[in-house]
């Protein structure tokens, strides 16, 4: 079973991740860690395997927690980030620290279980192989990071969706059509099909409610996958 430590300092987005880890098989979740210095505690305690580490915390980045964690002297895990930052600058020192994989945000949950079963698969392999060859090498190397294989939240969304799934994700409740069109800046129609694709595709659940009148409202949130 591989550990995983969420690191997140959004309570709701680390839930949203721990419940998408909780789908993958061979995956359970150790904690979830809000700071640089809770991080630290946990991997101490509960030494995971893999952390899910977001770049901006509240007391240190994500890059300085994956680098104290190296000089400590404790267990080491393995780190897939999960951030917002798009620089060129994050991007490089995430790779020069040994990162598995970097998901930009908004994401989707497909998106973040392809990239867990990438790495189950690259451990699996890291087990195997007590020695290697170059063939050897090049196939480990080449496993680090899974590429989007088409399907459904496999691909990049464009922009509006994806600040649709990000509103609704961020959220810390269902959010209805209404709702997300004011926080867009758009109309109803617009928020209401950009959820139904989400929805359509398991990136979202469409949770009804019923009012005063009998009539069920439509809302979403992130599927409970």
């Amino acid at each position: 079973m591989i550990r995983v430590l969420v690191v997140d300092d959004d309570y709701h987005v680390a839930r949203v991740h721990a419940r998408s880890v909780g789908t993958v098989d061979g995956f359970t979740v150790v904690g979830e860690a809000h700071s640089g210095v809770e991080a630290l505690d946990m991997v101490a305690s509960a030494a995971p395997d893999l952390l899910l580490l977001d770049m901006y915390l509240p007391d240190f980045s994500g890059l300085d927690l994956v680098r104290r964690m190296s000089t400590a002297g404790g267990p080491v895990a393995d780190v897939i980030l999960l951030t917002a930052a798009r620089d060129i600058d994050s991007i490089r020192s995430a790779m020069q620290v040994g990162a598995f994989y970097y998901l930009v945000k908004p994401f989707t949950h497909a998106a973040l279980c392809e990239q867990l079963h990438a790495y189950a698969v690259w451990q699996r392999r890291l087990a195997e192989v007590p020695e290697a060859d170059q063939h050897d090498v090049d196939d480990l190397f080449g496993l680090r990071g899974a590429r989007p294989r088409g399907g459904p939240g496999a691909r990049p969304l464009e922009p509006t969706m994806a600040k649709v799934l990000q509103i609704v994700t961020e959220a810390t409740a269902p959010v209805s059509a209404v709702d997300v069109a004011k926080a867009l800046g758009a109309s109803r129609p617009t928020a209401q099909r950009h959820l139904a694709d989400l929805a359509r595709n398991q990136v979202l659940e469409l949770v009804l409610t019923y009012g005063a009148t009998g009539r069920p409202q439509h809302r979403y949130r992130p599927h409970p996958r």
